[in-house]
């Protein structure tokens, strides 16, 4: 795929996709675009089993959205762009494949936003985060108010929210935004040798991790452990679990081959 704002390569069943548009990458409704298209080329490319998402250069992650496309937008203009959004961040979110953010800068607003989509989330220790909306008169959009309440709790997710103050790395990982923190030279190869080692865990096995987890965040837990239930038996039927019981039991290595 032929992308004006993104950039990507594959190695090792994994895909490092860049956000590049120096020096801050703000996000519009191309770059949205291009999102939603190249994650649906990565979910059927049979070669890519996990991807790393950063951005390019050393300033920022994403600095939030494009404020001069936002700025003259009516109603119904910001609901289109609000629409295009909503399918990008679902299709990383939706993605049957393990997606890390490698955060490499700032993550404001929607780019913060974008970092919640992933799976996971690795960050350098020069990062800085914010949702910074409230103070600029509106509020978060891309589904910030959602995802982040959920992952570190509604106290400290309105405390963010409401302040849209600056905060460093080990802030966020205190709060359990981010997985780890590292140094910043490192932030790149440390999330490919994450990628590479979810690459080789069973391709069904990781699908169904996945789907358990984010569809059962969202209902009771009875629905949630009809769907683990679900998933659990859709993984036991494959190869690959007969594969990993067996090595289990020869005290090998399993050699998993995605069925």
């Amino acid at each position: 795929m032929n992308c004006e704002f993104l950039q990507y390569e594959i190695e090792n069943k994994v895909a490092i996709v860049y956000i590049n548009r120096p020096p801050f990458n703000p996000l519009n409704t191309h770059v949205f675009n291009e999102l939603n298209s190249l994650m649906h080329d990565l979910e059927v490319n049979t070669e890519v089993h996990a991807i790393v998402l950063t951005g390019s250069g050393e300033k920022a992650f994403v600095a939030g959205a494009d404020i001069h496309q936002m700025l003259d937008l009516d109603l119904v203009g910001m609901m289109e762009m609000n629409t295009i959004s909503r399918a990008a961040f679902s299709s990383i979110e939706n993605l049957s494949k393990p997606v890390i953010a490698a955060i490499n800068g700032l993550a404001l607003g929607g780019g913060l936003e974008l970092a919640l989509t992933c799976d996971l989330r690795i960050s350098s220790d020069k990062a800085k985060f914010a949702f910074p909306e409230v103070n600029l008169g509106i509020i978060p959009g891309g589904g910030g108010t959602q995802r982040l309440q959920r992952l570190v709790g509604q106290g400290v997710a309105k405390e963010l929210l409401y302040f849209g103050e600056m905060f460093d790395a080990q802030r966020a990982l205190a709060i359990q935004l981010v997985n780890k923190v590292v140094p910043a030279e490192e932030l790149l190869s440390t999330a490919r040798e994450w990628a590479e080692k979810l690459a080789q865990k069973p391709i069904v096995g990781m699908r169904m991790l996945k789907t358990a987890v984010n569809t059962g965040s969202n209902v009771d837990l009875e629905s949630a452990l009809t769907i683990e239930s679900a998933c659990f038996g859709t993984a036991f039927v494959t190869e690959d679990r007969k594969e990993g019981m067996t090595a289990f039991t020869e005290k090998r290595k399993p050699i998993f081959v995605g069925r």
